[in-house]
């Protein structure tokens, strides 16, 4: 998601940064703490975390850092990545964030293809910079943070670091370029050069609630588009940053209850571990100063907002249907979360949502599907390197869309049907894999399903459903179909079941159904 346009509404707007304002405004708050399990808890105040960042922004520039060119970070969520963030963006540069799970042939790739020329890590990933180094030309300067460089190539953060001044770079220059999941193949670099408009943002934070004096509690990694821009959000307004560096379920219940946090943004699988914890353990944990959850990333599933609600406060639960090319499209609010299931809810404030037909005609009558179409602010500016992608998926008069399928109901609510890549065409009938997960995650012993189509002599596609029990169950074939009998129409039935131990996903917690294909190729339908 991108960040807000944050600029003051003063004479000097544009011309001085919010960390910066905030430093001189309320300089003993704290701004970020870094809190694991084991380890002495670090925090700075707004003084003191801008002080930082200018100086790896003045790092930045003494190294030649040019206006609009890319600087990568890599770590496990810290407040060295996160400072890092910040200064990229005051040294005028395109902050370019690496998926830390990726292998060293992807992590090449995204080197090579954003022309990276600076790289900041956590001294964890020291050996995979050594490693890649060869192999990564563009980059100049290896900077390490978190213990000795691995080899003489990296530059240990302290003999990196600049002056404590502001950088005073051009801020019009600055941007981000977030790969996204790589789903259907190479991933892609979102470009954004600009924030999302202030009135559009502001309307969708004053809708949320969100104050000045909230607590954000990241919920995955800062790499990704969601925990990363509402951390980036927070910042904006003022709030106190609470980083896990890595998601543990207990741990993040630990870190709600000590730290009051009342902010966050999710994807549905780290909710679903918590949920899941036995009740001896959550009831140790306060969780009554949750204020707004951001659900996202992927669709929550019914029976997983019915758990959510039974332990922490209902009216906190906001779920948003997005993009790391779109931002926040959709809102569906506390109220019609148990009311409205399977919803992503109305459009964002200032944000138009329009629904095409395969032959570029717009649908308007309920319950007809279409592809959907977002006009907004947020829209980012293009694929780096692959224009060609983003002129695709793009629509004359300023719409645009990732590919995904919805329908509108009688109240213009917006359901999302799937991805039209990930639609299934067996017999002559449109069937969404979106839908037949919902309906088998209502099953009690079911932990998680994931849906696709193989191919089939008969029907062109049968329906495969891919299925993680929850621990200790015993479920059969015979279960699950006799549930999907009774919550599904007959042609939407699963002709195939399949048990897994674990769905493959994406760093950012999206099935990648690709590889599941790949798996289940010659299962014949």
């Amino acid at each position: 998601m991108p960040p807000i346009d944050s600029s003051p509404a003063d004479s000097n707007a544009g011309t001085q940064d919010y960390l910066a304002a905030h430093a001189a405004t309320m300089p003993t708050k704290v701004a970020i703490i870094d809190d694991r399990p084991g380890e002495s808890v670090r925090s700075q105040t707004f003084a003191e975390f801008n002080t930082f960042v200018n100086r790896i922004a003045n790092g930045l520039l003494a190294c030649g850092i040019e206006p609009g060119q890319k600087v990568m970070w890599i770590g496990q969520n810290s407040l060295e990545v996160w400072a890092f963030y910040h200064a990229a963006r005051k040294a005028g540069a395109i902050s370019v964030p690496l998926n830390y799970r990726l292998t060293d042939d992807e992590s090449m790739y995204v080197i090579n293809n954003s022309d990276a020329v600076v790289i900041f890590a956590d001294i964890e990933f020291g050996p995979l910079l050594a490693r890649v180094r060869a192999a990564v030309p563009n980059v100049h300067s290896f900077v390490v943070f978190g213990g000795d460089p691995v080899d003489d190539s990296q530059t240990p953060i302290d003999d990196f670091l600049g002056g404590p001044d502001e950088p005073g770079r051009d801020p019009s220059t600055a941007g981000t370029m977030i790969y996204t999941s790589g789903t259907t193949g190479n991933p892609k670099g979102a470009v954004r050069h600009t924030a999302t408009g202030r009135e559009q943002s502001m309307a969708l934070l004053g809708l949320f609630g969100l104050r000045s004096d909230d607590v954000y509690l990241t919920c995955g990694p800062l790499y990704h588009s969601g925990p990363g821009g509402f951390a980036a959000i927070a910042h904006t307004m003022g709030n106190t940053v609470v980083l896990q560096h890595k998601f543990d379920a207990e741990d993040w219940l630990r870190l709600v209850d000590r730290h009051r946090c009342s902010s966050t943004f999710s994807a549905p699988t780290p909710i679903r571990m918590i949920v899941n914890l036995p009740e001896a353990v959550k009831g140790k944990y306060d969780t009554g100063s949750m204020r707004v959850m951001v659900a996202n990333a992927a669709p929550w599933p019914f029976a997983l907002k019915e758990a959510y609600v039974e332990h922490f406060p209902p009216e906190s639960l906001w779920e948003v249907y997005g993009s790391t090319e779109m931002g926040v499209n959709t809102v569906l609010a506390p109220a019609d979360q148990l009311r409205k299931p399977g919803s992503c809810g109305l459009p964002a404030p200032l944000v138009e949502v329009a629904l095409f037909d395969d032959e570029g005609k717009l649908v308007t009558e309920p319950n007809a599907p279409g592809e959907l179409f977002v006009r907004a602010s947020s829209v980012f500016d293009s694929y780096y390197k692959a224009e060609e992608k983003f002129e695709a998926d793009h629509r004359d008069g300023g719409w645009h869309t990732v590919g995904d399928v919805a329908y509108r109901d009688d109240e213009g609510y917006l359901f999302i049907c799937d991805r039209k890549k990930d639609m299934i065409i067996s017999g002559g009938m449109n069937i969404y894999p979106a839908e037949i997960e919902a309906a088998l995650e209502r099953h009690p012993d079911i932990y998680e399903a994931a849906v696709i189509g193989v191919p089939s002599d008969q029907w062109g596609e049968s329906v495969l459903a891919v299925i993680v029990t929850n621990e200790g169950a015993a479920i059969s074939r015979d279960d699950v179909e006799s549930h999907a009998r009774a919550n599904l129409a007959s042609y939407k039935l699963p002709r195939l079941i399949e048990f897994v131990a674990e769905i493959p996903k994406t760093g950012s917690n999206k099935i990648l159904k690709r590889e599941l294909r790949e798996q289940f190729a010659n299962l014949a339908g």
